[in-house]
């Protein structure tokens, strides 16, 4: 059985957008995880979504991992982004897009862009 650091480092290493998060992406359990799923689904991006409910040691490692106490936390291309309040100004600023596109990330295009 692989420790919970070498199940997060799997998940995140092989997909380009994961949200580690309360609930799934078809039914979130938490707001902010709500929220940033909502962000994810207006820009187009694909997103794999890891339930801590349904799993006590990610829901604790992920916050070691990350050295970031709060969930939902957002990696794209195996890279911590943030939480819910990051990628929400990220999203009103375009950079979130933006980040996203540069990461071969498939998203719809941006308003104004």
């Amino acid at each position: 059985m692989p420790n919970v650091r070498e199940r997060i480092e799997k998940v995140i290493s092989e997909n380009p957008v994961v949200l580690v998060m309360k609930g799934t992406p078809e039914f979130p359990q938490c707001g902010f995880s709500g929220q940033v799923i909502q962000i994810l689904d207006y820009v187009g991006a694909p997103v794999v979504g890891v339930n801590v409910l349904e799993d006590a040691d990610i829901r604790q490692g992920i916050k070691e991992y990350a050295n970031w106490p709060t969930i939902p936390q957002l990696y794209v291309k195996g890279e911590f982004v943030g939480g819910c309040d990051i990628v929400r100004e990220m999203f009103q600023s375009g950079e979130l897009a933006a980040m996203l596109s540069d990461a071969g990330v498939p998203v719809k295009t941006q308003a104004g862009a």
